[in-house]
């Protein structure tokens, strides 16, 4: 696996909570350990990136973590990472 910015492991936290995710099923889909997970839970809760239900005992992408997925989508169409590492090679 390439190596991934703390923006992209972001990024696919938001994605996997969007109709809802237990931790667990956030860890293997991001590729995560259990300490990695606590803390990207955290930070993004804190942050209003995510939120949890107790009761469900979900993690959900709040407006916020929406807000954030579609901005970074965006930047990643405008700078290619494949164009970006051709050109450092150069």
């Amino acid at each position: 696996m390439k190596y991934r910015s703390r923006m992209d492991i972001t990024s696919a936290i938001l994605e996997i909570a969007e109709e809802g995710a237990i931790k667990t099923k956030i860890m293997y889909r991001a590729f995560l350990s259990f300490p990695q997970l606590k803390e990207y839970l955290a930070v993004l809760t804190d942050q209003g990136l995510l939120e949890h239900s107790k009761e469900e005992r979900l993690f959900f992408t709040t407006e916020k973590g929406r807000k954030f997925l579609k901005m970074y989508k965006e930047v990643d169409r405008m700078i290619p990472q494949s164009n970006m590492l051709t050109k450092t090679k150069m």
